[in-house]
């Protein structure tokens, strides 16, 4: 059996702006990932600040005071936050 490998290009966070109604992320070689701030209830009830004091993690973003974290891999697959 083998495997089928896909190229999936670099996956490093550049850029984390919102929107009023969208979390949009624009990946190192320049792909943007725009998903719903409905899918990230801690994102969509915080303060603009809150949502401003994020880290950028090797594969994701991490959001100390929220505690929520995502993934990149996660939101090009269309995972909602739990």
């Amino acid at each position: 059996m083998s495997t089928l490998e896909i190229e999936v290009g670099d996956l490093r966070v550049k850029t984390v702006v919102f929107t009023a109604a969208e979390l949009v992320v624009t990946l190192a070689d320049g792909r943007k990932i725009s998903t719903p701030l409905d899918w990230y209830p801690r994102l969509k009830a915080a303060s603009a600040q809150a949502r401003e004091n994020y880290e950028i993690m090797p594969m994701g973003i991490h959001w100390p005071e929220l505690d929520e974290d995502l993934s990149v891999a996660g939101m090009l697959a269309g995972n909602r936050a739990q």
